[in-house]
């Protein structure tokens, strides 16, 4: 039954990265190469992430919301849009379009967080003798990560990849993009400062995931468009 509920965890976890690359054009133009550059330059952000978080966030005693600290760790996961511009700009890609170079980044980028941050946690807490919901909310945090990074992938395309972009929509899709490298301090202050419940927290997550997504789809969309 534990190792049941462990794989069942983990297919909800790191499932829907394989059937995304399976179920889009991704696999047909063969862009698993640009997905692994790009997990392998999440994980050099995160070591970056880790030491400036250990360099300039104190301990704290409790587990209380602390402003300041919060603050610090949204400025700190802006690291994030650097190494997304990294992957994007800098990285050699096959001969591949726009559209498809930010689905594989943002698919790489969003499976090498999983498996940073939730496969430990599943592989020793899932094979436990109880059965609990804390695993299954982490797989469908997964899945609402996989949303937000291609969605910060997409914006991050539009900014430094599209040249011929409305004027007027260069604002918003800063804002979307600020609004997605702040998600984690958003959900910290939910879950330590308000207290939410981890299923309110979830639904939260899953909810501002689709919101984000149909915004960077308009967004994206808008900006396809020849221009007049």
């Amino acid at each position: 039954m534990t190792v049941f509920h462990f794989f069942n965890c983990a297919i909800l976890t790191f499932g829907p990265h394989v059937v995304y690359y399976s179920a889009t054009p991704l696999s047909e133009y063969d862009t698993i190469g640009t997905a692994v550059k790009a997990a392998v330059v999440y994980l050099g952000t995160a070591l970056v992430k880790l030491i400036c978080l250990a360099t300039f966030l104190k301990v704290s005693e409790n587990d209380s919301f602390d402003p300041y600290q919060e603050l610090l760790k949204a400025l700190i996961g802006f690291i994030d849009v650097a190494g997304l511009y990294f992957a994007l700009t800098q990285l050699t890609h096959r001969n591949i379009s726009q559209n498809h170079k930010f689905q594989a980044v943002g698919l790489g980028w969003a499976f090498a967080d999983s498996v940073l941050h939730r496969l430990a946690p599943l592989w020793v807490g899932a094979r436990g003798l109880e059965f609990s919901w804390e695993y299954i909310f982490q797989g469908i945090e997964a899945n609402a990560n996989l949303v937000l990074n291609l969605s910060l992938a997409a914006l991050g395309s539009l900014m430094w990849l599209r040249k011929n972009k409305p004027k007027t929509l260069i604002p918003i899709i800063y804002a979307c993009v600020g609004v997605l490298a702040t998600m984690p301090s958003i959900i910290s202050y939910l879950r330590r400062s308000i207290g939410w419940h981890p299923s309110k927290v979830v639904a939260f997550e899953l909810m501002s995931s689709l919101v984000m997504a149909f915004i960077s789809w308009q967004l994206f969309s808008a900006c396809q468009k020849p221009s007049t």
